[in-house]
């Protein structure tokens, strides 16, 4: 499942070491990553999804830079690298701590115990990455599609000449398209239809988005292609025949007056996806037994660096490789075990879990190991998924449902004993909670996780300091931690969250969904009521091993085409829509490549210097995609939290929505076709 470790030479040459961690990126770095977490923090309760800050923090950062004398490629990528964090923390809070106002066990969000579960599992998963950087970034050889456009962003911003160009009219074009989709609603945002057949319902759509284009074409035929197979595993047979064979009351139940395409996404969402987390579940082991050997190749050589040191004998490492010191990864993540363990004492505390003092302690010890332990192998599993799909496209929410339920059966096995959750409800609300506490700690480090891999592949790219990167990101992570609960709190009594409310006479229509928090409620809850989507979960997992059997087959005959397992449970897991535009971009990577070799040996050219030369302005023109539509997707936060509605800009009325799918639908065909262009001109 790996590949040969990549050998290119970075941006900025190991010996000339510039400027990182100044005054001013520091200022800058904090100031960013709170206002991305805020920003993000609205828009993941409100749609489900967040909006990858590498890019837009590091426009933002050499906009601001430039305004003074002095500054560097690696400065501005210390800036996106703090300021990053606070995006991927706020993806990791949103889509758990809700789940607690949800269960009704908290009444708000309070300060201390949100911070610190921010704050703890942000810094876990800072340093789980250290030893990661090596085995996926180097060994493995992983896209890093997200991380690739930074460090291209960031070139290009050095450089200037064309590259920016390709950029900026992207972007500027990009960004016009998003604003025109989610700001004043001319484009839809995604266009779908169904058919039905007998019983059964064939679902198909696709997201209008042109950053998921980008993504597509950096990523390339091959992931693109798995992660639309997953897709298709979930709505061409798992909806389908879901429809077909299900009791009508129990589907009536499921899909209640929806119809068609709208009736398919609730099957999906309540049904089909679970599959999607037992593939991701077993894909997870296996990314880990196959990480395994790199993984403790590169804690031995820190280890002997480290001894070498002490010895006091030189060791010629190049700056482009240093890494924190493997120790202060054992001792930083045995010294967090203690906070850890204050923060969960206080968040479940003995009077929602009246259980014996042994059995309470005890529970508590075991949570607190397994956040450790958990958090490691997840953050493993989010920094592989970042680098086959993106930190987009990064289904963290799947790798916390696997937390939630491993932790949940952990504490039924515990508590069950003594409690009678199908007795006494509050019990189990209590219960139910502490395995969202869990899971809180763990998504926030697995969050963090697939993001940094994100910003240490653009550091590598660039010529960066690992550990510089490193300290950042810390200082990211404590900037964003200190600002959620606030911003949280004020979301949550001026909106609502999940159909609850902190005062009377709030208008429903206002209120932050929180899809995923619900998710997680529904899981903590579903295992102490018994009533789990077991079945979905088992065929999930036995998808995956015939997905693994068929790629050691592959792997056996020597294919070019290999198939990672967690490409297609990430594909199963994810909304369809999101998963066509990325099989159309990895189509265009593929056809227009082709078309280029065709043409240079036709004209007696040297055809891999001709595909370099077009690969190089796809991936600049697709940075520009994903880098407007991120910029303009953050901003618009800002006039929907002040209006306190997605329709502050709206420009045309309900009755639009006809024209705004074929205006929609036209745009993105013009964008594909200019990708097209763009890549194989001469």
């Amino acid at each position: 499942m790996g590949n040969q470790p990549e050998k290119f030479t970075p941006y900025v040459r190991p010996e000339d070491d510039l400027p990182q961690i100044t005054i001013k990126a520091v200022i800058l770095g904090i100031l960013l990553s709170a206002i991305l977490a805020g920003a993000n923090a609205y828009l993941g309760l409100k749609v489900g999804m967040t909006v990858s800050a590498s890019i837009p923090a590091a426009v933002i950062s050499m906009a601001v830079l430039r305004l003074f004398r002095e500054s560097n490629i690696l400065e501005n990528n210390i800036v996106q690298t703090a300021a990053s964090a606070g995006e991927s923390l706020a993806a990791g809070v949103i889509f758990t701590l809700p789940a607690l106002i949800l269960l009704q066990y908290w009444t708000d969000f309070p300060f201390i115990d949100t911070m610190a579960i921010a704050l703890f599992g942000g810094v876990l998963g800072v340093l789980f990455t250290i030893p990661l950087r090596r085995a996926l970034i180097i060994e493995q050889g992983l896209k890093f599609p997200e991380g690739i456009a930074t460090g291209e962003v960031l070139k290009a911003g050095s450089e200037g000449g064309k590259g920016i160009k390709y950029i900026l009219w992207a972007g500027l074009f990009g960004g016009l398209y998003k604003l025109g989709q989610t700001g004043f609603k001319l484009f839809s945002g995604s266009v779908s239809g169904s058919v039905t057949a007998g019983r059964s319902v064939f679902g198909m759509g696709t997201e209008l988005s042109v950053a998921l284009l980008g993504v597509g074409y950096i990523v390339g035929l091959n992931i693109a292609v798995l992660v639309f197979s997953g897709g298709l595993i979930s709505w061409l047979f798992g909806i389908p025949i879901y429809t077909a064979l299900a009791d009508p009351e129990v589907l009536k139940q499921v899909t209640g007056s929806a119809t068609g395409y709208t009736a398919a996404l609730e099957v999906w969402s309540q049904k089909i996806r679970y599959m999607g987390v037992g593939a991701m579940v077993v894909g997870g082991i296996w990314a880990l037994v196959s990480l395994a050997k790199p993984l403790v190749d590169g804690i031995k050589s820190s280890w002997e660096a480290v001894k070498k040191v002490r010895a006091g004998e030189g060791i010629d490492i190049p700056r482009t490789e240093k890494d924190a010191p493997i120790n202060y990864v054992l001792w930083g993540v045995i010294g967090l075990a203690v906070p850890i363990f204050i923060v969960f004492t206080q968040v479940i505390d003995t009077a929602h879990l009246p259980v014996s003092s042994g059995l309470y302690w005890t529970t508590m010890a075991i949570g607190t190991l397994f956040s450790l332990v958990a958090g490691f192998l997840f953050s493993s599993v989010a920094g592989y998924m970042a680098g086959l799909v993106g930190s987009s496209n990064n289904p963290i929410s799947g790798v916390t449902i696997a937390t939630i339920l491993a932790t949940a059966l952990i504490l039924l096995a515990l508590l069950g004993t003594q409690l009678e959750f199908g007795v006494d409800t509050e019990r189990a609300g209590a219960a139910a909670a502490a395995a969202v506490v869990v899971g809180a700690m763990v998504a926030c480090a697995a969050a963090i996780a697939g993001d940094n891999m994100q910003d240490l592949k653009a550091g590598q790219l660039v010529g960066a300091t690992p550990y510089k990167q490193q300290i950042m990101q810390v200082v990211g992570v404590i900037a964003s931690a200190l600002v959620i609960a606030p911003i949280l709190s004020l979301l949550f009594n001026a909106y609502g969250m999940g159909g609850v409310f902190p005062r009377e006479g709030m208008n429903p229509e206002e209120m932050l969904s929180a899809p995923q928090a619900t998710l997680m409620q529904s899981v903590a809850e579903g295992v102490f009521a018994q009533n789990l989507e077991w079945t979905m979960i088992i065929i999930g997992c036995v998808i995956a091993i015939a997905i693994i059997l068929f790629d050691k087959y592959l792997e056996a005959r020597g294919s070019d085409f290999r198939a990672p397992v967690l490409a297609v449970a990430v594909g199963i897991y994810l909304p369809l829509e999101l998963t066509v535009p990325i099989f159309i971009g990895g189509l265009i990577a593929w056809y227009a490549g082709k078309r280029i070799a065709d043409r240079a040996a036709r004209e007696g050219k040297d055809p891999e210097e001709a595909q370099e030369l077009g690969e190089r302005r796809g991936l600049l023109f697709s940075s520009g995609l994903i880098t407007g539509e991120a910029l303009i997707g953050i901003i618009l936060a800002i006039p929907f939290a002040l209006q306190e509605s997605t329709d502050a800009l709206r420009l045309v009325p309900e009755s639009f929505v006809p024209y705004a799918d074929w205006l929609g639908a036209i745009a993105g065909m013009l964008f594909i076709v200019w990708l097209y262009k763009i890549v194989t001109r001469k």
